[in-house]
């Protein structure tokens, strides 16, 4: 089992930057990637970015060039720095974990809002 506890989230005006981080707890040992993932009300949960333990990161296109994805393996935390912030990046943000045997696990979630 892998426990996950996110902190960072907040209220922020259009253009500003929060910072998300996330550290894991229990059998870390089996995990390959983290991440995040969001989701705004009425829609479904999307990939934000990953980031393996080879350091190999992915993002999604409305966040390249505006999100940072970083990571330490030992304790293994993950972060994502939000620059230049959006109304539509507000949703609810979930840290993920997932292991080399594919099992995926996930934070409580926190809650970013960007207003105009």
């Amino acid at each position: 089992q892998v426990h996950l506890v996110e902190s960072g989230g907040g209220l922020v005006q259009a253009g500003e930057s929060l910072r998300l981080s996330c550290t894991a707890s229990g059998s870390t040992f089996s995990i390959n990637a983290m991440g995040w993932y969001r989701q705004a009300p009425g829609k479904q949960r999307e990939l934000v970015a990953t980031i393996d333990t080879g350091g190999n990161t992915n993002y999604v296109d409305s966040a390249k060039g505006r999100f940072t994805i970083s990571r330490n393996n030992v304790p293994n935390t993950v972060w994502l720095q939000m620059d230049s912030l959006k109304p539509e990046d507000t949703a609810v943000y979930y840290c993920n974990a997932r292991t080399h045997y594919a099992n995926d696990y996930w934070g409580q979630g926190t809650q970013v809002t960007v207003s105009s």
